[in-house]
């Protein structure tokens, strides 16, 4: 099969298209998937460079997140048979033809949905499910400032939150984020370059956000705090603005804020049932219209360094997908 190879650490250049042996059989509990989507994730950015926390040694096949058809199954495997069109979890592995995956972790594609989107779906609908409902304990009426909001995470959110109920504030960068933003049911979106404090305080009469939803970190994520409302809390998700920042502790003193932190890979690991019933929820979310993908940029799988590019660049709105 034709796969992209990782051959050494570095940037998107280290990606090569290389034709390798094929996966073995899947084991008991595994499916074998012939792959035609992948989601390009800033974690592939990060696992090239050996910066993320899982840290393989090349050569590796990247990619986490994949649909395609089952053209397998494990012995011990009864809600798939071949045929069947799912979207698949990958520790590694979704950069090529042929891919195993735990049918614990895959899910039917529900109906409407293409192959493409569902191929960008998991990572980011289940990281703003976890975070926004266990995580922050978002109640219907509150306030939502989502940052990063054009991004898949953030999209991801917006539609999550206004799925309940909830008034969400995004923010962005450029006029065409902003209006995406709003196009996917933003209640307001904002430029934060400036400072954003006292635009959300408007937006809310003085009262402030219950949930600030965080992958940028750095000089943002202070600001948020002051965003705050009193019992708010702060989602930290990722650090996109360069770095953690030293969070000031007197603000989550004065306020009553609780600073959480939200690792979707974490809950993978140390809650796998909980994981599968919040992928069972989005799954029927999706078929009622709620959630829906926003992709702005597709490739072939021998473009993966480009798509990583555009990605690292932060061109991107929403997914990038790579297509078999």
């Amino acid at each position: 099969m034709k796969a992209m190879l990782c051959e050494r650490f570095g940037g998107p250049e280290v990606l090569a298209l290389r034709n390798v042996a094929d996966p073995p059989p899947p084991e008991a509990r595994e499916i074998q998937v012939r792959i035609a989507a992948r989601g390009v994730q800033y974690v592939d950015v990060l696992m090239l460079v050996g910066k993320y926390q899982f840290r393989p040694d090349p050569p590796f096949i990247p990619g986490g997140e994949a649909a395609g058809h089952v053209v397998a199954i494990g012995t011990d495997v009864t809600d798939f048979a071949p045929g069947d069109v799912v979207m698949s979890r990958h520790t590694l592995g979704a950069c090529a033809e042929l891919g195993n995956a735990t049918a614990a972790l895959c899910d039917k594609v529900p109906a409407g949905m293409s192959l493409a989107q569902a191929g960008v779906f998991r990572g980011a609908y289940t990281t703003a499910y976890h975070a926004l409902l266990q995580r922050g304990r978002m109640r219907d009426g509150e306030w939502v400032l989502v940052h990063g909001a054009a991004g898949g995470i953030g999209i991801a959110a917006i539609q999550v939150a206004k799925a309940f109920g909830v008034r969400v504030i995004a923010t962005a960068g450029s006029a065409a984020k902003r209006a995406a933003c709003l196009e996917e049911g933003a209640d307001h979106a904002i430029d934060y370059r400036s400072g954003f404090v006292d635009q959300v305080k408007a937006l809310t009469d003085g009262r402030g956000v219950d949930i600030v939803y965080d992958p940028i970190g750095d000089k943002v994520a202070e600001e948020s705090l002051r965003c705050l409302a009193w019992g708010g809390r702060l989602l930290i998700l990722g650090f996109l603005g360069g770095g953690p920042t030293n969070i000031r502790s007197n603000y989550l003193l004065i306020k009553g804020i609780d600073a959480i932190g939200v690792r979707i890979g974490g809950l993978n690991e140390n809650e796998p049932a909980l994981a599968a019933t919040n992928m069972k929820a989005l799954v029927t979310l999706a078929k009622q219209g709620k959630l829906r993908p926003r992709i702005s940029h597709t490739f072939r799988l021998d473009q993966a360094a480009e798509a990583l590019q555009v990605v690292i660049d932060r061109a991107v709105i929403g997914k990038a997908v790579l297509l078999s």
